[in-house]
């Protein structure tokens, strides 16, 4: 299905004739697309399909022709505390400094809200809190950031990112860290609070099993543009997957009606083995 023309009255994120470049490459070929509000889209593609690329241009983070929209605004109209009080950023690769204590690193998260002297009320401290239970990370509220393991610190840098409260959350591979369990209890915490407070989660997903159970939309990048985009049943298609992920997959549909997604050899198995002398 060919991507959406962006005249959605109801859309949150719009980008026009969206341009990234890294020196002498392409990274992004004049996106236009539209997110309305309160939708999950789920970016798929490669690795250097774009995905990043795009997440990177909405959070501004790199420079951009074209122009990208967030409430009706471009984003390079928006100040820094207002732009933080509309999107909230997961990236791939957080910085995490070794000293601080898991409760102040989620309210970080809290500072385009504070007041003018920047200090924080009862409220935020709560609201840092509450967010630390909902990730099963209560019990690591006074610890280092130096003594967390790698899945504690990717669920920590997540309870960052929904303490700022924007209503547009970017999540750039926010489960690649986690084991199996943590990896679907953190994404249906998002889920969870995307419906209660009406957010917009714009993700890029490695899993596409995974983006088909959480995303509402998916846009499938390729060679820096989008090539297809619609529901998981409109976009996985096995030859489809098969040219842009240039490998071998199998589409399932479980007893409940979910797709899977099941990369297959290319080479028997076996295959590889040495022969007898």
């Amino acid at each position: 299905m060919a991507a959406r023309e962006i005249e959605s009255p109801r859309a949150i994120v719009e980008f026009r004739d969206l341009l990234v470049r890294y020196a002498e490459s392409t990274a992004l070929h004049s996106i236009n697309y539209s997110v309305e509000r309160g939708r999950w889209l789920g970016l798929i593609g490669a690795n250097g399909a774009g995905k990043t690329s795009l997440l990177k241009a909405l959070a501004r983070l790199v420079d951009f022709e074209g122009a990208v929209y967030v409430e009706g605004r471009s984003t390079l109209d928006l100040s820094r505390r207002e732009f933080a009080q509309l999107v909230a950023y997961v990236p791939q690769k957080p910085e995490f400094p070794p000293e601080m204590r898991a409760v102040d690193y989620v309210a970080l998260g809290r500072l385009p809200h504070l007041g003018y002297f920047g200090a924080e009320g009862p409220r935020d401290r709560v609201h840092s809190l509450e967010l630390l239970e909902r990730l099963s990370l209560s019990a690591m509220a006074t610890r280092h950031l130096s003594t967390m393991s790698g899945g504690e610190l990717q669920r920590l840098v997540l309870a960052r990112a929904l303490a700022q409260e924007a209503p547009v959350l970017l999540l750039d591979e926010p489960t690649s860290a986690l084991d199996l369990g943590r990896r679907v209890e953190a994404l249906e915490l998002v889920d969870e609070l995307r419906i209660e407070r009406g957010l917009t989660v714009i993700s890029a997903m490695h899993d596409l099993t995974l983006a088909a159970q959480f995303a509402d939309e998916l846009a499938l990048l390729s060679g820096g543009e989008i090539v297809a985009t619609g529901s998981a049943d409109e976009v996985f298609e096995e030859s489809s997957l098969d040219f842009h992920f240039g490998t071998r997959v199998q589409i399932l549909r479980t007893d409940d009606g979910e797709l899977i997604v099941v990369p297959r050899r290319t080479k028997p198995k076996g295959s590889h083995a040495r022969a007898p002398a």
